[in-house]
């Protein structure tokens, strides 16, 4: 079987890659299993100097890999080179945390107790198709820098950057079978994956329905799991805000990437009493995000990734919304950005649209706003405009979500932990917290006396 890895914005065939099976995904932890010992008995130093010259492969293939996700995602370019960046700067970071991320001495009586963070041996990384170089890099940093070796399982979409890094990684003098990357349809090798006995962990980042069956498979070899999962995020919006820097950050807090973002503050809460005047701000600056060419550094929203996902997210909008755009017209899986008025009981606020569509849901007080933002199954992002600064701390620890921003909404950093609460997943991406999840702590008493 093969793969047609499609451009969303030509509907144009851009590479067709041979789909792996069960047999290939068996022989990918094979290769990374007996790269394992190996990997793992490299000294720090040597590590840290390895994952550091990948770095600057990517930086030095910047705008090669920034035009493969561009085409491959059809994402705008501009989208794209801040991407790699990051990439760049994940494993940059990670190169610095190889012996910074240890154990301790513990004070026993008779002796000295020891502890150490160990590898898990062959993990699993299994990632979407909406940041896919991005996230890649989030798994892959941390699971190098603590000695385990990694078999990377790319979305079917789009694999192209997964198979540069991986070249990359060669080329930086990272040992073959380290970094493996299978291409496959996620039924088949994903799940094989997190069946194979001789994985120790999945990392997934994925919808939440998949990641309920990563867990439940998972269970049968008591796998370690890390899950990344939807969302549907609150914007909150109180009436002291800055209203106009709120309105006019809030679109790309929503269309960025075309609103495939599991990040996506999609559900704008704002205080009634303000209600009309932000609408009114907010629709003007929707009607200005630029939408068109992924190619153009003009161009600030792309299209969907399939004619299959838009016509998904077209099912969402079932009234007449308050503001819909306008799309170029041609080939392309286009969609334009759209806000509806709605109330917290609607599907288009309950359910992950993962398109460029926003709800508007009005709130009375602080007490109602906090209800209505963490009225959701999910937990993972979110925003909190307020010129008060003792409430957006209240309305902060109050929220059941796990990366919130004041008067920002930007969400990832590369020192900082990301991750979701309740059905949005478990387990923290990034900062020194990553390194914690593919390790084990083991236990050791050196008595002393006689």
């Amino acid at each position: 079987m093969t793969v047609s890895v499609v451009n969303p914005a030509t509907e144009e065939t851009i590479a067709t890659l041979d789909s792996a099976g069960v047999d290939e995904t068996d022989a990918a932890v094979a290769r990374a299993r007996t790269a394992y010992p190996g990997w793992r008995a490299i000294s720090p130093r040597d590590r840290a100097r390895l994952l550091r010259r990948l770095a600057t492969l990517v930086e030095e293939n910047h705008e090669e890999l920034a035009r493969i996700e561009s085409q491959n995602v059809g994402k705008p370019i501009t989208g794209a080179r801040a991407e790699v960046s990051m990439v760049a700067d994940v494993f940059h970071f990670y190169a610095g945390a190889v012996d910074k991320h240890h154990g301790e001495t513990i004070s026993v009586a008779g002796g000295v107790d020891m502890t150490f963070r160990e590898p898990l041996g062959v993990v699993g990384l299994i990632v979407p198709w909406n940041f896919p170089l991005n996230i890649a890099s989030w798994k892959l940093g941390p699971a190098l820098a603590t000695g385990n070796t990694v078999v990377l399982k790319p979305a079917e979409l789009t694999p192209l950057s997964a198979l540069r890094l991986a070249e990359l990684a060669l080329d930086a003098g990272i040992p073959e079978g380290v970094l493996n990357v299978v291409v496959g349809k996620g039924s088949v090798v994903g799940r094989r994956l997190v069946e194979h006995p001789d994985v120790a962990k999945i990392g997934f980042t994925g919808s939440t329905e998949v990641g309920r069956e990563v867990m439940q498979v998972a269970a049968a070899t008591i796998k370690r799991v890390t899950l990344e999962l939807g969302g549907k995020s609150a914007n909150v919006v109180f009436a002291d805000a800055d209203l106009e820097k709120a309105a006019a950050a809030a679109p790309y807090a929503v269309f960025d990437n075309a609103g495939q973002d599991c990040c996506a503050r999609s559900r704008i809460l704002v205080q009634r009493s303000v209600y009309d005047h932000f609408a009114e701000l907010l629709t003007e600056a929707t009607a200005n995000v630029n939408v068109g060419d992924p190619a153009e550094d003009a161009t600030e929203m792309g299209p969907l990734i399939t004619s299959t996902h838009r016509d998904n997210v077209a099912s969402f909008v079932e009234t007449e919304p308050l503001f819909r755009g306008a799309t170029p017209d041609g080939p392309g899986y286009w969609y334009p950005c759209t806000l509806v008025e709605a109330t917290n009981e609607d599907r288009i606020a309950r359910e992950e649209v993962f398109g460029p569509v926003a709800a508007l849901i009005p709130f009375d007080d602080e007490a109602d706003a906090i209800r209505i933002a963490n009225d959701t199954p999910y937990g993972l992002s979110g925003s909190i405009w307020t010129e008060n600064g003792a409430r957006a701390l209240r309305v902060a620890r109050a929220m059941d979500t796990g990366v919130l921003s004041i008067n920002s909404n930007s969400s990832v950093r590369v020192s900082t932990p990301f991750g979701g609460f309740k059905q949005s997943g478990f387990g923290r991406e990034l900062g020194m917290h990553a390194l914690d999840s593919y390790t084990e702590v083991k236990n050791v008493f050196y008595a002393t006396e006689g």
